[in-house]
């Protein structure tokens, strides 16, 4: 394994922000730093997660309202945009109902929160109900901020969807952007021998195999309206794409092209597929629609062209990984194949992804590649127009293919350490990095669902 290159001087930080992407930029010791985020510099909103009230005496209750405070709790805290209450320092009550609630209680030492979620959760007849809240504890006139009520069948997971859509609402709410809690990871696991893709939730749980082919299946990419997975597999005539029906549960039709056909991409708008194919002779990037008819050629250099990536924003560039200066580096074109631009200016660069924003490229990048020298992959974030970038990993193994979430906040991506791979979350700064996989074979490339 490749060791990581040594730390640079903490010159350089992003912050995470609360309303809509905004760039600055400047130079400090010949480094460039890139803020990325929301909030103009506000500080993060104080929220408290009171466990929420049982509502029934039936057995199923506890276990399920066990998973949802859990749930609800965790999506708060990855969001970003909070200052979570630790559970040690909230009030020892659970109000299930407006009436219940003491609002001074919860603006006091030591939870000091600005907003309270809580609520009740019951089970009755074989239906699962859950009624939320969310409170200003500081509104004397009218605290209520939210107030929805869900329904569902009493399992576990419904419970879980059901505090990832609360959670949502709370998030849109006070954030004003869509959360991700309901969102998908779409990843590659050999933990049945074989390479497979796999589906789990945002936070890691759910997980579940998609595809059983018995071979080699790599870089899943979910289409726009989550309805289908493209990935490239290996058959009996070599790399091919192929198109997983998540509505049917099963492959569905896609033209093989001959050679090898690999990292399929979609535009934002799910008509169209970027991809690498040498049918020429020599791995280029072609472009079809989502039927996979209309191929066309876009780039024409000696040298392997892979990965590409639309600019979600706009759909008008791509973003891919290019050998024609023999170390992989990372490219931007207009999606016609005009206007090429290089990105990183060394090194080995791969993996690229765009910012739902079409304002960043998120990739891995070895900058000392080289006999002897001490480099090691790490995630980086570039501004587009400046080309200017900073660091997000450092020191903690070799880390691969990051994927931006849908609300321009976290990434994903993969890290191996001691000859494992897993994947990680973090938020788009590079602080609170979580591991969402343990174990049971590898897991690798993780691909961030559009919603």
């Amino acid at each position: 394994m490749i060791a990581s290159p040594p730390r640079k001087p903490a010159v350089l930080r992003i912050c995470l922000l609360l309303a809509s992407i905004a760039v600055t930029a400047c130079g400090l010791e010949a480094q460039d730093w890139v803020r990325t985020g929301t909030n103009l510099g506000v500080s993060k909103i104080r929220i408290a997660a009171a466990d929420f009230k049982a509502g029934s005496a039936d057995p199923q209750t506890g276990g399920l309202k066990s998973a949802f405070d859990q749930t609800l709790y965790n999506d708060l805290r990855y969001a970003g945009i909070f200052d979570v209450v630790s559970k040690s320092m909230i009030p020892n009550v659970m109000p299930g109902t407006p009436q219940e609630i003491n609002l001074p209680q919860w603006a006091a030492e030591p939870s000091n929160a600005a907003m309270v979620a809580f609520g009740t959760l019951a089970v009755s007849a074989g239906h699962l109900s859950v009624q939320g809240f969310l409170y200003d504890t500081h509104s004397t006139q009218n605290p209520q901020v939210l107030g929805k009520q869900y329904g569902g069948e009493p399992t576990a997971d419904a419970s879980r969807q059901i505090a990832h859509r609360f959670a949502d609402e709370i998030i849109e709410r006070l954030g004003g952007v869509a959360g991700i809690a309901e969102t998908k990871i779409y990843y590659v696991s050999s933990r049945g021998g074989n390479k497979e893709i796999w589906v789990m939730d945002y936070d890691g749980m759910n997980e579940r195999q998609l595809t059983h082919l018995g071979t080699i299946s790599l870089s899943p990419h979910v289409s726009p309206d989550n309805s289908r997975v493209a990935f490239s597999s290996l058959g009996k005539n070599g790399w091919s794409i192929r198109m997983f029906s998540l509505d049917l549960g099963r492959l569905s039709a896609f033209p093989a092209w001959g050679g090898t056909t690999l990292s399929p991409g979609w535009s934002s708008d799910g008509t169209k597929l970027a991809f690498s194919s040498d049918r020429s002779g020599d791995p280029e990037i072609y472009m079809s629609d989502a039927t996979g008819n209309g191929a066309r050629r876009l780039t024409a250099f000696r040298g392997p062209d892979v990965s590409p990536v639309w600019n979600p924003k706009t759909n008008a560039q791509i973003a891919w990984v290019s050998g024609r200066t023999k170390l992989p580096q990372i490219y931007v074109m207009d999606s016609d194949g005009a206007n090429i631009s290089r990105m990183t200016d060394g090194g080995y660069a791969i993996s690229p992804s765009w910012s739902p924003s079409g304002q960043f490229l998120t990739f891995a990048w070895d900058r000392k590649y080289g006999p002897g020298a001490p480099g090691g992959y790490d995630i980086y974030v570039m501004d587009i127009a400046s080309k200017r970038w900073t660091q997000l990993t450092h020191d903690s193994g070799a880390n691969d293919f990051p994927s931006w979430s849908p609300d321009s906040r976290h990434i994903v991506f993969q890290r191996e350490q001691n000859g494992h791979t897993e994947i990680w979350m973090m938020l788009a700064d590079g602080t609170d990095q979580q591991q969402l996989t343990h174990g049971g074979g590898s897991n690798t490339m993780p691909n961030w669902s559009w919603k």
